[in-house]
């Protein structure tokens, strides 16, 4: 599987799913499943390297933003919804974690952010389909602290001045 087909799965749960993550989650399965065991492990591991891609420093900042502070739990959630969305704004949140001010078009914490059950998908269709759980991938974890200038997620000022668009809209306030 390579990447542009990885994007195309994930592209046509979320338009099915209407933006319910949780959905988004159960058709990943399904359409994994559909798939042999060595696709789906293709598959999870272009999800793990984007997952690892993501902790930076930036993207906790503009989840702290988003959520009104976020912790580890909530940011790793955060990352597997962010994949979620699709090529587009993962990747422009990636570059510019500012610019999800204009990449999202609503963000609701009662209904967003939240992509836990998308990052087991994976883990989930492969138990499925082999009765086995999902052998190393041979994608080595980060380590230590996300990549980039660390930040206070719980200085509203700093949050301000380094979002500033992304504040602007989805700031405490």
């Amino acid at each position: 599987m390579d990447e542009t087909e990885f994007w195309k799965i994930v592209d046509a749960a979320r338009e099915d799913a209407e933006g319910d993550a949780e959905e988004q989650a159960d058709l990943l399965v399904e359409r994994l499943t559909r798939l042999d065991p060595d696709s789906v492990l293709d598959y999870a591991r272009h999800f793990e390297a984007r997952y690892n891609r993501a902790y930076l420093w930036d993207l906790w900042g503009a989840a702290a933003v988003l959520f009104d502070g976020a912790g580890e739990e909530v940011f790793d959630s955060f990352r597997c919804w962010l994949i979620g969305q699709g090529r587009e704004v993962y990747e422009g949140a990636v570059h510019d974690p500012d610019a999800l001010a204009e990449l999202l078009d609503d963000f609701d914490v009662e209904i967003d952010g939240d992509g836990e059950e998308i990052g087991f998908a994976a883990d989930e269709a492969y138990e499925a389909l082999t009765g086995a759980e999902t052998p190393d991938l041979g994608i080595p974890m980060p380590g230590g602290e996300p990549l980039g200038t660390p930040l206070d997620l719980a200085d509203d000022a700093a949050l301000a001045a380094r979002f500033p668009r992304l504040w602007e809209r989805f700031g405490a306030g």
